[in-house]
């Protein structure tokens, strides 16, 4: 029998002991087009050329490979590390899902340090968290509900705030604008994820402000967020934290007559507490300014809310690609004391469960210090299949339509691609699984970047960087077209 180099690849990528960056460094570049029945094969495009048309700059790499044996069919810098954005999200729910297990859930409880005697509470009540990521204002209102129905009308001691389930981390990227929503604090106790909901209106020759914190059901104001219409031009906002409370700044100038957004919450705990007494005390309970401890108190349960399957919070976690989410259960499966250590953690875990070798800083994506290959990407979602939470994990990654050459998304029944994306400034990542019909399951990563056009821009410049919106779009209709391409040749 004679052996063949791109079998012997296929099989490297397939046996779990191999390691895994050899296996991509000499793969072959492109296939040759198959020749169809009666005639020519229809003119598919080479891939270098999709690349140079694209006009990216910076490096791109990308492996596709056949998902039931893990034989290389194409790769362009397999091995070349590059910021994965929020395709580590993908990661980190196979670490989560193999740590928590898919049926884990997160529990906020309310507990009493003392009996309750005539509706009194003798003692502590404790808003006790576990960094439960989904916990929402409408919760919290079911859960004074819920304190209620069971009899507790008020306390004779202190009420008590813990957040120490989890680390706390003011921010998830200290390099993003002070006033993007999807970088926010992380705590044991999280709420609405953890963002506030800044309103303004003009009145006369001022302004009316508001921040709340809004879900479906209830909309109560909050007073540890604040904020103050200055006039100026720049910048647009400013922000400051003090003892318990984030207050803000806003350019009057940038207001126009009306409108809203969400900003970040930095102090999560102070945020969930002050909403809970809000709610608490429409239930008729009322409760004095909270105390915040990270060493949870003894008590016993007196109501509770337990989020949904850790499943779900993933599957909603890899559709929104919400930074918060991948945070607080990359944290929870490593039980590390820091977002960098936990990171590390994951590393480690990949490193002994694929054979890979990423450089995660966080579990989101947001950081662009991160890096994984194609390859490794590639190599991760290959041997995951052969477990629960590899199975698991592709049923929870979303459809994801190929672009046009306007950059809308075509809902293409014949070629099916569950992935996750990954978007920053000047980086763009796609990995998942793609297929045609009942043609070949083939598993792929492409990554586009340019670090150093990402490095170039001034903070202000962050949140819409010039260029950056046609850069993407490029990026998507390459990853496209990569993804046709494969289809056609070696679907």
């Amino acid at each position: 029998m004679r052996i063949s180099r791109r079998w012997m690849l296929g099989a490297l990528l397939g046996s779990v002991a191999a390691p895994a960056l050899p296996v991509f460094a000499d793969a072959p570049a492109t296939s040759p087009r198959p020749m169809r029945r009666g005639g020519p094969a229809p003119v598919v495009r080479e891939a270098q050329e999709l690349v140079a048309e694209a006009r990216l700059g910076g490096r791109i790499g990308f492996v596709v490979a056949d998902a039931a044996t893990g034989e290389v069919l194409e790769q362009s810098d397999g091995a070349l590390p590059l910021p994965p954005a929020s395709v580590a999200k993908a990661v980190t729910a196979l670490y989560a899902l193999e740590a928590l297990g898919p049926e884990y859930r997160y529990a906020t409880q309310i507990l009493g340090t003392g009996p309750v005697v005539g509706g009194v509470v003798q003692g502590d009540l404790v808003l006790a968290g576990s960094g439960d990521p989904t916990l929402s204002t409408d919760a919290l209102g079911d859960l004074a509900a819920r304190l209620r129905a069971a009899g507790v009308t008020g306390i004779t001691g202190r009420y008590i705030a813990h957040a120490g389930a989890l680390p706390a981390v003011t921010a998830i990227d200290a390099e993003q604008p002070d006033h993007v929503g999807y970088n926010p604090a992380i705590s044991g106790l999280n709420l609405n994820y953890n963002r506030v909901y800044f309103e303004w209106r003009r009145a006369g020759s001022d302004y009316q402000v508001t921040m709340d914190a809004r879900a479906e059901r209830f909309v109560p104001k909050v007073s540890m967020a604040r904020m103050q219409v200055v006039s100026r031009d720049l910048p647009v906002y400013t922000y400051a934290a003090a003892q318990g409370s984030d207050n803000w700044t806003v350019a009057s100038t940038a207001l126009g007559k009306g409108g809203s957004r969400w900003l970040p919450v930095r102090h999560p705990e102070a945020y969930a507490a002050e909403v809970f007494q809000t709610l608490a005390k429409a239930q008729g309970i009322e409760l004095p300014a909270a105390q915040l401890v990270r060493v949870r108190p003894e008590g016993a349960v007196l109501a509770s809310w337990e989020s949904v399957p850790l499943r779900l919070i993933l599957q909603d976690m890899l559709k929104f690609s919400t930074n918060l989410t991948a945070e607080v259960v990359g944290l929870t499966a490593s039980g590390a004391g820091s977002l960098e250590e936990s990171a590390k953690a994951m590393n480690l875990w990949a490193a002994a469960r694929f054979g890979i070798a990423p450089e995660f800083h966080d579990h989101s994506g947001l950081g662009g210090g991160s890096r994984i290959s194609a390859a490794d990407m590639v190599t991760a979602l290959v041997r995951a299949q052969s477990t629960l939470t590899g199975a698991e994990l592709r049923g929870l990654l979303r459809e994801v339509g190929l672009r046009d050459a306007k950059g809308r998304e075509q809902r293409n029944a014949a070629v099916r691609v569950q992935a996750k994306t990954g978007t920053l400034n000047f980086v763009s990542g796609l990995a998942g699984h793609a297929r045609a019909g009942e043609g070949r399951d083939m598993v792929f990563a492409i990554f586009c970047a340019d670090p150093e056009r990402r490095d170039r821009l001034t903070l202000a410049e962050r949140e819409q960087p010039p260029g950056g919106r046609a850069w993407a779009g490029r990026a998507r209709l390459l990853q496209s077209r990569l993804i046709e391409r494969w289809i056609a040749v070696h679907g």
